[in-house]
């Protein structure tokens, strides 16, 4: 799918209000398999954890701009946060659509990173569009079993944890950039760093970016960040947040970058998440920049994260879908093909 192909992104429904303040709620439409629906929410709220999902600790449906269905595990409510995992990386993907849109960074220039810097460096190839993208070509291996070798868990609790972007920035390339994908938690710290360092802020003063220019105008109350002891905010991993804030941000995109009226996001940015990414055969699904595609059938596109943290964003359908819980990592596509199925239930 290229981006002339992509589809449209709808607008907000006249008269259904922003959930900037409380969540406008509506009803599941008739025309939808509701038998169906029930059936799929019983197996994911069990009373004991699923065979097929673990736990579900919360889901939350918005349709059309409202609230229609969600629910919660024993513990849970609207108002407790969740892990986000790499949907974090979703989240760090907008912070670098408000920084282009101020003009402080260009995504096909060479990306600011220090540890590149010195001539003949070949990294120096890399630009802030193949890191989004993971096509950067860096050795980078992405595994979170404990018992195998793995640069991710190496970088965030282990060697790398104090300084996350200059650990994964110090790897060298394995393949030429832009001819190899792999996707790789230290590309997005690396890119978290160059936000960093465009907007002159890191710590606590990047938290306020981010609240100031994301968070508080969707009226995000509950998102928790997390930064390394350098300052970075660790964009692959960190930001926990209620279900419902996550739906919030999930209908920034759906709404194309724009919240009450006013563009957030500068044009594009929605579309540049959502046009395809090259990948080698064999590549584990479709991906755009920072953010997977078509989970939820063609022109769908999701936050995706460790254990089944998924928002899912569904153009054709007017719909975002937010699933968070714990799910073995043995099985980590039940979660999505669960969310496509609900989703299908609205299909009839």
């Amino acid at each position: 799918m290229s981006k002339t192909e992509l589809p449209p992104l709808p607008a907000q429904p006249a008269g259904v209000p922003w959930p900037t303040g409380d969540w406008a709620k509506g009803d599941l439409p008739d025309d939808m398999d509701k038998a169906r629906f029930a059936r799929l929410m019983d197996a994911a709220f069990r009373e004991n954890p699923s065979p097929e999902l673990g736990e579900t600790f919360g889901t939350v449906i918005v349709k059309g701009g409202t609230l229609i269905h969600e629910q919660y595990a024993q513990g849970y409510g609207p108002e407790r946060t969740c892990p986000s995992w790499s949907k974090a990386k979703s989240i760090t993907h907008a912070l670098i659509g408000i920084l282009v849109g101020d003009g402080k960074i260009d995504i096909h220039a060479p990306a600011d990173v220090p540890e590149w810097s010195a001539p003949g460096d070949p990294r120096k190839a890399i630009t802030l569009d193949l890191l989004l993208r993971m096509s950067s070509g860096l050795a980078f291996r992405e595994d979170y079993v404990p018992d195998h070798p793995s640069d991710v868990i190496a970088m965030l609790w282990g060697e790398g944890k104090d300084d996350t972007a200059h650990f994964a920035a110090s790897f060298p390339l394995e393949h030429e950039p832009g001819s190899y994908w792999s996707y790789a938690s230290g590309t997005t710290n690396i890119v978290s760093r160059c936000a960093a360092r465009a907007l002159g802020a890191k710590g606590e003063d990047f938290h306020r970016f981010m609240r100031e220019r994301l968070f508080d105008p969707l009226g995000m109350k509950t998102p928790v960040p997390k930064f390394d002891a350098a300052g970075t905010f660790i964009g692959s991993s960190f930001c926990f947040c209620s279900p419902r804030d996550f739906a919030r941000f999930g209908l920034l995109y759906l709404r194309d970058g724009v919240w009450e009226g006013k563009r957030l996001l500068p044009e594009g940015w929605v579309d540049y998440a959502r046009t395809p990414t090259w990948q080698q055969q064999g590549a584990e699904a479709p991906y755009g920049a920072h953010w997977w595609l078509g989970l939820a059938g063609p022109g769908s596109f999701s936050a995706n994260g460790y254990e089944g943290q998924n928002t899912v964003i569904i153009p054709d359908l007017d719909m975002v879908v937010v699933r968070n819980g714990k799910t073995p990592l043995e099985l980590k596509e039940n979660p999505k093909k669960w969310i496509a199925e609900v989703v299908d239930c609205f299909r009839c």
